[in-house]
């Protein structure tokens, strides 16, 4: 039986789109595998990892074909079409419970393992109504905060994003507990408030498959998970169980020191004294005296790097030392020409403001040197 009939292109794009959450290794060996699904001519893509299940679809054969379910090994069909010429002309078939893919005069024969097995969410969520964003906002929130998001912290609720819905705003916010990175952006209609705290992979994954038009992305936000619609892709995410910090008290209110800095020359003076910083701890101290900053690192080979930038700045002089990796991540993440950075004393945090961004904070602990 013939299930598809299309370009390379045309079955790649789609793939691609969903084969990002399988994993290359799983005591399940069917999350290995992408659902097939013909429904009504057009062929549904699927794949998930339990936590997480991203699906699109796209119109394959014509209207009097049958309706199916198979599934098939994400990889091993995603390296075949990668290697097949562009524009090539695919079919695939199913036959004798195996599933065959041609092109010219190329053929490939794959294994199929029972759909009946595959694991699916639920598509419909018990939620309130859904909130309405363009990709563009949507994708340019995450990029601002994910950076901060935390990495196999035993604190599971740090290993993630906190997206608010409070009135009109969309706040999201990551911390790992030694900085923290606050964006929000404005929506079109008001929504009941809610919270949830989305699972790493599902943000990385978010931020690769928006792109950076004004196209409509539809959220719903649930207790138990989360859905994400937009274009031919629909993504749901288990959310994570846990009581995120209070962001609210870390972002400081009060700061008198600041001072304006282009941020690329910030991002280059940092990035030439890291070189000499010290592997284990990544330490920098900043000494601010009126109209200097002084970046400077040191390691355990008594090595010595040394930068400084002449600023505006007409605050008392201040001494202090940050993980320059952290200051390094916000500067690379944004785009701004400019960026500010406001201080309190010696054992206060940083907090690094954008102009053109006006509800974003970015908040550094401090570190001893």
């Amino acid at each position: 039986m013939k299930l598809v009939q299309a370009t390379r292109d045309q079955l790649l794009k789609p793939l691609l789109a969903v084969s990002g959450i399988v994993e290359k290794r799983h005591t399940l060996p069917i999350l290995a595998n992408v659902l097939l699904e013909g429904i009504d001519a057009q062929l549904r893509l699927l794949a998930t990892d339990l936590e997480i299940q991203v699906s699109t679809f796209f119109r394959s054969l014509g209207k009097d074909t049958e309706n199916y379910r198979l599934t098939v090994s994400a990889r091993k069909l995603l390296d075949i079409l990668k290697a097949l010429p562009d524009q090539a002309e695919i079919v695939i078939e199913a036959q004798n419970n195996r599933v065959l893919v041609r092109s010219g005069k190329s053929r490939f024969s794959l294994q199929i393992l029972p759909a009946e097995d595959f694991p699916v969410h639920a598509e419909t969520i018990a939620t309130a109504t859904p909130i309405r964003i363009s990709q563009k906002s949507l994708k340019s929130l995450l990029l601002l905060v994910q950076y901060a998001m935390a990495q196999q912290d035993i604190r599971y609720y740090l290993n993630g994003m906190l997206l608010v819905v409070e009135g009109n705003n969309l706040r999201a916010v990551a911390t790992d507990g030694h900085r923290l990175a606050y964006a929000c952006a404005v929506l079109q209609q008001t929504g009941e408030s809610r919270e949830v705290i989305l699972p790493r992979k599902a943000v990385q994954e978010l931020v690769k498959l928006l792109n950076n038009s004004e196209d409509e992305v539809s959220i719903e936000l649930a207790p138990n998970q989360a859905k994400f619609q937009f274009g031919e892709i629909v993504l749901i995410t288990k959310v994570v169980d846990g009581k995120f910090p209070d962001y609210v008290r870390v972002i400081p209110t009060n700061y008198q020191k600041h001072f304006l800095i282009e941020r690329e020359v910030l991002q280059q003076a940092l990035q030439r004294v890291a070189i000499l910083s010290n592997e284990k701890f990544r330490g920098v101290r900043w000494t601010l005296s009126e109209g200097l900053l002084r970046i400077t690192c040191t390691n355990t080979e008594q090595e010595e790097a040394f930068e400084e930038i002449d600023i505006d700045y007409r605050g008392e002089a201040l001494d202090i030392g940050f993980n320059v990796m952290y200051l390094l991540d916000v500067l690379n993440n944004i785009s701004t020409e400019k960026v500010t950075c406001s201080f309190g004393d010696a054992n206060s945090s940083v907090l690094i403001t954008i102009a053109e961004e006006g509800d974003f904070r970015y908040v550094v602990m401090p570190m001893r040197i």
